[in-house]
């Protein structure tokens, strides 16, 4: 269980170099952001094309956001889900309302025209989609069962998903409260995987923090441990430019895992997503070392 407990209405007291357990998402040009690093990153980049398409479904993205706010009535429905053994919204229990399919329904509306066949292709068959067929592939989706999915689906159901569980995180009417404990390995306000670890800089300067790739919220995780198994005995960070770099992948002995380490303290123009997707070089390196990685981006699906 995770040592991080979401509590209604109570606020972390402040205070010079305390420690916020929880960063719960700010919608206000989340997406918009990403969308121009994205674009920023591709200049010159071997994989100039692909974060050119991420970069396409970020700025869809922004624009649903902004044009499909959460209803109302299921804002109201939030403050009953606080309290509970479970994160508050647990993506394996939590009863998905037909917003997340409006959600995506506008992006696909607002996807510019695919030049690749593959993607047209993709993007016509998941308009084509019953109620019940996206309903299953997002079970799917969410439950890890990436090749019923696919590959190429994938990233345009989660862009809709993920849009529905932080328009939901961003509106819970709660802070963190932090237990002694462990289990911080997942995200205590939906349970998904973290995609990268973020040492922050302002205020925050030092702290690390995973970065929830479903409900986009950040949780604090001690520096000394590795951030899937806990152990902090056999932890080596490696980079391709200098042990300074601003990205980094911290790499765990103990379970063979690792997961990139990004410093907004060192460059504070770095977007967690973007700049994780945009380091696969790095990724590459570490898996050629033996370890495997234990976050997902969510422009990067097997399957």
């Amino acid at each position: 269980m995770n040592s991080i407990r979401l509590v209604a209405d109570e606020k972390p007291s402040g205070g010079v170099g305390a420690i916020v357990p929880l960063i719960l998402p700010d919608l206000k040009n989340r997406y918009g952001r990403r969308a121009a690093r994205l674009r920023q990153l591709a200049e010159g980049h071997p994989m100039a094309d692909y974060l050119r398409f991420a970069a396409g479904i970020a700025e869809a993205q922004q624009q649903v956001a902004e044009a499909l706010p959460l209803p109302a009535a299921l804002v109201a429905t939030l403050p009953a889900r606080l309290g509970g053994p479970l994160p508050p919204l647990d993506a394996t229990s939590l009863p998905r309302e037909r917003h997340w399919r409006e959600l995506l329904q506008g992006l696909l509306e607002r996807l510019p025209a695919a030049a690749n066949p593959a993607v047209a292709h993709t993007l016509t068959g998941l308009r084509g989609c019953d109620g019940i067929a996206l309903e299953r592939l997002a079970d799917a989706l969410l439950a890890g069962d990436y090749l019923v999915v696919g590959s190429d689906r994938a990233p345009f159901l989660w862009a809709a998903l993920s849009l529905y569980w932080t328009q939901l995180a961003a509106q819970l009417p709660a802070s963190g409260q932090a237990r002694v404990g462990e289990g911080r390995q997942c995200c205590p306000v939906c349970g998904g995987a973290p995609v990268a670890s973020v040492i922050r800089g302002g205020a925050q300067s030092g702290l690390r923090y995973l970065h929830c790739g479903l409900c986009e919220s950040r949780w604090h995780m001690v520096r000394t441990k590795c951030s899937n198994c806990e152990e902090g005995g056999r932890l080596d960070y490696w980079s391709l430019d200098s042990e300074q770099a601003a990205i980094r992948a911290e790499s765990c002995g103990d379970c063979n895992s690792y997961l990139k380490v990004l410093h907004e303290d060192r460059d504070p123009q770095l977007e967690v997503i973007a700049d994780d997707l945009a380091s696969l070089a790095l990724d590459a390196e570490v898996e050629r070392q033996g370890f495997y990685r234990s976050g997902l981006n969510p422009f990067l699906f097997p399957g």
